[in-house]
C-alpha cells in the first residue's frame, strides 16, 4: 500500500507569482495538440488543413476549454458552493474544471471556428477529435498533484491503493492515475488508429463520444462520486449519467455517418 505523497502544487515561485502544476499540466495538453495537429497534416495532407490552422483552432478550443470546463464545474458539481462564494469561480489556478463542461464549450468554439472559416463543424470535430486525449491525461495528472478527485475505497493488499492523508486513512484506488491511462493513452490510441486513413463525415467525432463516454462510466466504478445536482450516488454517479448521452450520442453519430458516406 503506498502513501500519497504531497506534491507541492506549485511547481515554481518567483516573489508574487506561483505557476501551478495544474496550470503546467494544461500548458503541456495544448502543447501536444499543437504537435500532434502538425503531425497529422505531415501524415495527412488530403485533409488540407495548415499550421496556422492548428493555431487558431487552439486559440478557439483553449478558450472553449476554460469557460466551458469551468462553468460545467460551477454548474453540474458544485452550484451550492459557488452560488456563496462567487469570486471563486474565477480561481481557475486552484482546480475544478470539469471535462463534459469543458466539452461543451469547445463544440461551442469550434462552431464559431466553422462558421468564420466556412467549413462544416463535423469536419473541424472529426479533425480535432484525435489530438483532445494527451490533454486530457495531463489534466488528470494535474488533478493527482492537487490531491483532488481521489478514488474509492480498495482494498489494502492491493499493491497500489494509495492513502490520501488530507482525506482520511483509508486506503484508496489512485482513480486519477486510472483516467490518465484510459483517456490520455487508450483513448487516444484508438483515436489515432481510427483516424489514420480517410472515414465518413463524423465518423470520428463519433468513435471519440463512445470512447470517453465508456472509458469514463468504467473509471467512475473506481472514483469517489461527485455529489452534483443528482445528489451523492454510488450505484451511478453525476459523471456517468453525463458520460450517457455521450455514448448514446457516439452511436447514433457512427450510424449516420454510415449512411451518408
Amino acid at each position: 500500500m503506498l502513501t500519497y505523497p504531497h506534491i507541492d502544487p506549485v511547481a515554481i515561485s518567483l516573489g508574487p507569482l506561483s505557476v501551478r502544476w495544474y496550470g503546467l499540466m494544461y500548458l503541456a495538453g495544448f502543447v501536444a495538440f499543437v504537435a500532434l495537429g502538425r503531425w497529422r497534416i505531415s501524415r495527412r495532407p488530403d485533409l488540407k488543413w495548415t499550421a496556422k490552422d492548428i493555431d487558431d483552432l487552439l486559440f478557439y478550443g483553449v478558450i472553449g476549454v476554460v469557460i466551458g470546463g469551468r462553468l460545467g464545474q460551477v454548474l453540474f458539481y458544485e452550484p451550492g458552493y459557488y452560488l456563496s462564494h462567487p469570486l471563486e469561480i474565477f480561481a481557475v489556478w486552484k482546480g475544478g474544471m470539469a471535462f463534459h463542461g469543458g466539452f461543451l464549450g469547445v463544440l461551442a468554439a469550434m462552431m464559431l471556428y466553422a462558421r468564420k472559416r466556412g467549413l462544416t463543424w463535423l469536419a473541424v470535430m472529426d479533425f480535432i477529435a484525435p489530438l483532445v486525449p494527451p490533454g486530457l491525461g495531463f489534466g488528470r495528472i494535474g488533478n493527482f498533484i492537487n490531491g483532488e478527485l481521489w478514488g474509492r475505497a480498495a482494498d489494502p493488499s492491493l499493491p497500489w491503493a494509495m492513502v490520501f492523508p488530507h482525506v482520511d486513512n483509508i486506503a484508496r484506488h489512485p482513480s486519477q492515475l486510472y483516467q490518465a491511462f484510459l483517456e490520455g493513452i487508450v483513448l487516444f490510441g484508438v483515436l489515432w488508429w481510427f483516424s489514420a486513413k480517410p472515414r465518413a463525415t463524423g465518423a470520428v467525432s463519433g468513435v471519440f463520444l463512445i470512447g470517453y463516454g465508456v472509458v469514463r462510466f468504467v473509471a467512475e466504478y473506481f472514483r469517489e462520486p461527485d455529489a452534483g445536482i443528482f445528489g451523492l450516488s454510488y450505484t451511478v454517479s453525476m459523471g456517468q449519467w453525463l458520460s450517457l448521452p455521450m455514448v448514446a450520442a457516439g452511436v447514433a453519430m457512427l450510424l449516420w455517418s454510415r449512411r451518408t458516406s
